[in-house]
């Protein structure tokens, strides 16, 4: 199988979240579960890299690009990662600048790099069996790809997934840069065309093979009016090609039994050194060092959408419990007013850490004790599967990857990896909250529910092997 990942970002090379991250492990995971797989991903070369990565790439081919009347210069540079061949698309022009997106011109941007994606198999003579294309930012190849460039037989035989990780972002531009940008006919415009506007997702639910959601939940979920931004008539209409694949979470960053950032290593079996890691970070944020304290946690974008003005009204009902409370983030002012403020007037239960801190951020994985995200929506998630990793139990809203990843614990089956709530209320998530702190306190239930969110099997590799069935069911017609 050789499958092509194309995206707006990858980590190492360059990243703003999560989509980053999945195409900096999702090929990796493909790659280590199929050795006989021909993997390949292809990202713009944009000018944020770090020198020390820059000099790893090699260039290998030069050639112009197409788009419209404009003939624009196209690089392409290679990089090996993982047994991973990511090729990075360079035009200093589009890509040399100091943020990824929200540029004035990023419809022409990603207009160039999706036909930069397409050029680059004929130029390097490999048409992949798949091309997996994420968001809006590569939404353009899989429509050229069934326009344009529909009259190679070759071309042809590429098979298509979209992947939506965010429905919110879609790509919508005015009409009148159909032919000017985009190059593409008139007669393609019932394709693109979608509330009066040029709209790329759409194009791409339209004419691509398959359309996955990083979540089974959420791909329910974007089919309903209220969370679709507008497509849910699309996507009911291509209901029949859209499905859900929850992300993973690379298990050998976020192991407690090798994390070098934590106070004690420990693991689901040996799992003393969560205590000295409460200890650890309780004495490093000036918070009374009591191990019998439930210290909840949050790591989050401090936005609404996470759930944060829930927390906002119930957080001191919260706290007139023996409890500690946790924030590290950064966001909208408000939140971090406020959240300011909860620290100045709880010292010794709040801790409000204004800031984005990678290593922090695992300390406080393994030290807490609770997880609370109480979302009002989120396509995955990627926090309640680290927070599980760590034996740090999630809090919940059953929303998109936090419902299809978190199984609400039952006292009397004693099953269950967390706690969750259905309705975006927050004296339900208080309610909750208190539930949990109630099942901490007895300790023989607490560690049974701790060691077995700590046992989940969240890895990259149990998400290849469904995207690999899914790349074959389309490629067999």
């Amino acid at each position: 199988m050789k499958v092509l990942y194309a995206g707006s970002e990858a980590v190492p090379f360059a990243a703003t979240g999560g989509l980053g991250d999945v195409l900096g492990s999702l090929p990796a995971a493909v790659k280590a579960s199929y050795p006989d797989s021909d993997i390949r991903v292809v990202i713009p070369l944009y000018g944020t890299m770090s020198p020390s990565l820059r000099s790893e790439l090699r260039l290998i081919y030069e050639t112009r690009v197409r788009l419209s009347w404009r003939e624009q210069y196209c690089g392409i540079f290679d990089c090996v990662k993982n047994d991973v061949t990511y090729y990075l698309i360079d035009n200093e022009y589009y890509f040399k600048r100091q943020s990824l997106y929200g540029s004035y011109d990023d419809g022409e941007r990603f207009a160039f790099f999706g036909r930069a994606i397409l050029d680059l198999m004929s130029c390097l003579d490999f048409f992949p069996d798949v091309l997996h294309c994420n968001d809006w930012q590569t939404a353009a190849a899989v429509l050229y790809l069934r326009t344009m460039y529909s009259g190679s037989e070759r071309y042809r035989a590429v098979r298509t997934v979209f992947t939506i990780h965010n429905i919110e972002y879609q790509g919508v531009f005015g009409t009148e840069i159909l032919g000017d940008v985009f190059g593409l006919s008139p007669n393609v415009r019932g394709v693109v065309e979608y509330d009066g506007d040029i709209n790329l997702t759409k194009g791409a639910i339209v004419c691509a093979d398959a359309v996955t959601t990083v979540s089974p939940k959420y791909a329910q979920e974007i089919c309903a009016e209220f969370y679709s931004h507008g497509l849910y008539h699309v996507l009911r209409l291509y209901h029949d090609k859209l499905s859900g694949i929850i992300n993973g979470i690379d298990t050998d960053l976020y192991d407690p039994d090798t994390d070098p950032v934590i106070a004690k290593n420990y693991n689901w079996r040996a799992y003393s050194g969560k205590r000295d890691c409460k200890a650890a970070l309780q004495g490093e944020l000036g918070l009374p060092v009591a191990a019998d304290v439930p210290m909840m946690a949050m790591i989050t974008r401090l936005v609404k959408h996470k759930g944060l003005d829930l927390v906002r009204r119930v957080i001191e009902e919260y706290l007139y419990d023996n409890v500690q409370f946790v924030l590290l983030g950064t966001g909208d002012s408000e939140y971090e007013d406020y959240f300011a403020y909860l620290a100045r007037k709880y010292p010794d239960k709040v801790k409000t850490l204004l800031q984005f801190n990678k290593d922090l951020s695992r300390r406080i994985y393994a030290g807490a004790d609770m997880f609370l995200m109480p979302s009002q929506s989120e396509p995955c998630g990627l926090s309640q599967m680290i927070a599980s990793r760590y034996g740090t139990v999630p809090i919940v809203r059953e929303t998109g990857g936090l419902y299809d990843t978190i199984k609400p614990y039952n006292e009397y089956t004693n099953e269950g990896n967390g706690f969750t709530f259905t309705n975006y209320n927050a004296h339900d998530m208080l309610y909750t909250m208190r539930y949990a702190t109630s099942i901490y306190r007895d300790k023989k239930r607490w560690v049974s529910l701790m060691r077995r969110a700590m046992r989940c099997d969240f890895s990259w590799a149990r998400s290849a092997a469904e995207y690999m069935a899914l790349y074959e069911k389309i490629t067999q017609y």
